[in-house]
């Protein structure tokens, strides 16, 4: 298993404990980004130790090359003097050698693949990192709305609430009573104004038949 792969479960394996727990959704947050920051510090160190590894290799594989082309030049000169069984020893001692380098080379091919994995664990934790700071305050920004919108609600739906305006009603009605029993006071008496205007009624209505009397009166013949 990767070291990714390991990131991913352990991530999963919090997130999954958190949300058991019924916590804060902004742990979820933090502990994701922290364990995205803790593993690619990790993976970076692993992707460190390969390449000085695949260096190292590297400088075994130099080695190994001069020291089999070294007996390559002793088996010539040995042969150049008729020595031919220096000259098979030292063949000899060649293959031992190339057999040492081709393993350290498939330890060089190994680590480039394991470097070639780790730089796109590396590339893929870094955009997913990127991508969750991006989104991080939005989603606790989220969050506070939707609590606080839900603290509304809850106490809209609260039985306190439908009491407080049960006795908010009962009050109403009850200032509705005191008005009414105020008004009563006034039923059947007139106001100053009232008086008057209906003194001013009379006046008019007296004097209009004053002359109405008047005009009979004048067509009327004399009395003989």
């Amino acid at each position: 298993m990767g070291i990714f792969s390991r990131f991913t479960d352990i991530v999963n394996s919090n997130i999954n404990a958190i949300l058991d727990k019924a916590e804060d959704p902004e742990k979820i947050v933090r502990l994701m980004i922290q364990e995205m920051e803790d593993t690619l510090v990790e993976v970076r160190s692993a992707a460190a130790r390969a390449i000085a590894d695949k260096k190292e290799a590297a400088r075994k594989l130099e080695a190994l090359e001069r020291e089999a082309q070294g007996w390559q030049d002793k088996a010539e000169l040995a042969l150049d003097k008729d020595r031919e069984d220096l000259a098979k020893a030292a063949l000899a001692e060649k293959a031992l050698v190339a057999r040492a380098a081709d393993g350290v080379r498939a330890q060089r091919d190994a680590v480039d693949e394991s470097l070639e994995q780790l730089s796109s664990d590396i590339a893929s934790l870094e955009a997913k990192l990127a991508d969750a700071k991006a989104r991080q305050e939005a989603i606790l920004v989220r969050h506070e709305t939707a609590s606080k919108r839900l603290e509304v609600r809850k106490r809209l739906h609260d039985y306190r609430v439908d009491d407080a305006l049960v006795r908010f009603e009962r009050f109403e009605r009850r200032i509705d009573g005191l008005e009414g029993h105020v008004e009563s006071y006034d039923l059947g008496k007139k106001d100053l104004d009232q008086e008057f205007a209906e003194l001013e009624s009379a006046e008019a209505v007296a004097e209009e038949l004053r002359a109405l009397k008047s005009r009979r009166a004048e067509k009327q013949p004399d009395a003989k």
